[in-house]
């Protein structure tokens, strides 16, 4: 799969629309995405996102930042490690998660990713660790 088709089909994906995810920001080793907070929003402790749906946006974002500027030679072998740390609640009207790959190797890419609220709140921290494979 190459990296246009992750990009050009994220907001697409009936699991990213069930969500209310969408791709808001791309560049290389970078990538924000966005949930729009809605009635369907599965909720946790006083109606803030729950928090299996900020560990989703942590590995929905880290899989096109690292995508967004694949080596050559390189290709995805899928999340290795997925760490999330929550550090308040989250409300409003939607949640960004901001992906970074913060390392990138030759069989693990890093990837730091920290989720705002609408406020500018940082939410929870996440760190992936996504395998590649030579092809």
């Amino acid at each position: 799969m190459n990296s246009s088709t992750i990009f050009d089909n994220f907001d697409e994906n009936p699991f990213h629309q069930y969500l209310g995810l969408r791709l808001i920001e791309t560049k290389p080793d970078f990538v924000r995405l966005r949930l729009t907070i809605k009635d369907t929003t599965p909720t946790g402790i006083g109606g803030s996102v729950n928090g299996g749906v900020l560990s989703t946006m942590v590995d929905m974002a880290a899989v096109p930042a690292v995508f967004s500027n694949m080596l050559p030679g390189s290709e995805p072998a899928g999340t290795a490690d997925l760490q999330i740390t929550y550090l308040r609640q989250s409300h409003g009207e939607w949640v960004d998660a901001e992906a970074t790959v913060v390392k990138r190797g030759r069989q693990l890419c890093t990837v730091q990713v920290d989720i705002k609220d609408s406020e500018g709140q940082l939410c929870a921290i996440g760190r992936v660790l996504y395998a590649l494979r030579s092809n």
